[in-house]
Parts: C-alpha cells; sequence; structure tokens
C-alpha cells in the first residue's frame, strides 16, 4: 500500500535518520553483483562515507584508496590481501590501510557496514596495519559502571587509529546518563532492538536497519524500548586534534 509520503526518515542541518523504506540503491565503481545504500558522505559535509553494501553470492567489492573498516552484518564474506585470504561471518570485521590492495567476495548473500575515509596521519604514530577479527573475540566494558549498558571498542585505542568503531548493547530499559554533545561526529546503523534517539531538539523512535548521522556537537542521547536488547554499530572521529595538523 502507498505510504502517501511518510516516514520517519528525516535530515536536518546537524543530523539525519534514514530507515529502510528510503533507501536508495546505486552501484558503486569496483563493484559486481552488488549494490550499495550509501547512508552518509561529503556531500553532506560529513568527513567520512559510510554505506551498506548489498552482495549477491559471488559479488564483489573492490580496493578502495581511503582506510576502510567492514563489519559484516549478515552472511559470509572472503577477504583477499595478496596471497592471504581471511574468512569472515556474521559479526566479523576488517580495518584496512589507506591504498591496501584487496578484494572482497560474499560466500553468499550478505550485508556488510563499510565506513571510509581519508586518513590524517600523526607526526609520533605509524600508520595502522591490516586489522582482521570477530567481534565475538572483543571483551565488552560498561560505560558509566551501568551493567545494561555494554561497549565493544572493535578497533585498538591508539594514536595510529585516526577513528574509532564500536558496539553498544543496552538492554531494554537501559540509556545513556547524560545528553552528550562534542566536537566528534558519528556514524550508527541499528542492528538489533528498538529505542528512542534525541538528536538536537527531535526526538526519534528507532529500530534495526535504521541509520544515523549525527554532525558535530549534535545533542544526542539514546534509550531502549521493547522485550529485546538494542544494540548498535557506531563510528567517530577519534585521536586528532580539533585543527588537524597544528604544523600547517
Amino acid at each position: 500500500m502507498h505510504n502517501l509520503g511518510q516516514t520517519r526518515s528525516s535530515g536536518q542541518r546537524n543530523h539525519l535518520l534514514l530507515t529502510p523504506d528510503t533507501f536508495v540503491r546505486t552501484a558503486l565503481p569496483g563493484m559486481k553483483n552488488a549494490s550499495a545504500v550509501v547512508h552518509i558522505g561529503p556531500a553532506l559535509g560529513a568527513a567520512f562515507a559510510e554505506y551498506t553494501a548489498e552482495l549477491e553470492p559471488q559479488g564483489e567489492l573492490a580496493s578502495a584508496a581511503a582506510q576502510r573498516f567492514l563489519y559484516v552484518m549478515e552472511g559470509a564474506i572472503v577477504l583477499q590481501v595478496g596471497k592471504k585470504r581471511h574468512d569472515l561471518g556474521m559479526r566479523g570485521y576488517a580495518y584496512l590501510p589507506e591504498k591496501l590492495p584487496h578484494r572482497v567476495l560474499a560466500k553468499e548473500k550478505s550485508r556488510v557496514a563499510v565506513i571510509e575515509k581519508r586518513y590524517q596521519p600523526l607526526e609520533t604514530a605509524k600508520p595502522p596495519r591490516l586489522l582482521v577479527s570477530s567481534e565475538d573475540a572483543v571483551s565488552f566494558h560498561t560505560l558509566d559502571d551501568d551493567p545494561d549498558l555494554q561497549v565493544k571498542c572493535l578497533l585498538p585505542d591508539d594514536p595510529s587509529f585516526d577513528f574509532a568503531v564500536n558496539t553498544m548493547v543496552y538492554q531494554p530499559g537501559a540509556s545513556l546518563s547524560m545528553v552528550e554533545m562534542h566536537v566528534m561526529e558519528h556514524g550508527l546503523i541499528m542492528l538489533e532492538g528498538s529505542g528512542i534517539y534525541r538528536l538536537s531538539d527531535s526526538w526519534y523512535p528507532v529500530a534495526a536497519g535504521d541509520f544515523i548521522w549525527m554532525g558535530p556537537w549534535c545533542p544526542q542521547w539514546f534509550g531502549a524500548l521493547g522485550k529485546v536488547p538494542a544494540k548498535y554499530l557506531i563510528y567517530k572521529d577519534w585521536n586528532r586534534h580539533p585543527l588537524g595538523d597544528a604544523k600547517k
């Protein structure tokens, strides 16, 4: 049935909520038997790009010039780097440095969250290397000592990395303890469950499958609703001075 122009999606000056009913699919260079839902990019002022790659069996994603983070939301993929093969199933992930030749091939119908960002070098730190792992192998810590709010840091807290990617799990009824406002921008994919997100002065019901972009200093808060935990994958820029390279 036609939705008569109704949607939960919203585009505002400092935030964006995209719901699956408004997703538009496109082919990106290097894709074969695959399509992308581009969620955010520099066209809206973001300093990174994030999209969901939807791959058919034997679908392919080619290398990127920028550094890249992959997280398997559904299905299974093969990551080929040189002669080495890495098999990634659900919740598997990989970090690929800039200009590292690689190939992503779907073993079955798959959905992969892809984050790409131009690397910001730091004179005092070496650029990061290839990292391949699984969320299941990462230990969690509680946020603000709340056992109902668990965080897994998928990338090392090391100055070599200029961004962070975490998963956060909220038990039903759990919420952030404060409204956050900060210099980092976020890209967020709801993986499971549902809840309420405050973005700027608006309050949005959100559910698995939704994407959220939060610009710098966008007021933000989340509380989980429903009978199952809420979980999301979240990106933020990290470990860099707000002026960039102060020597320039």
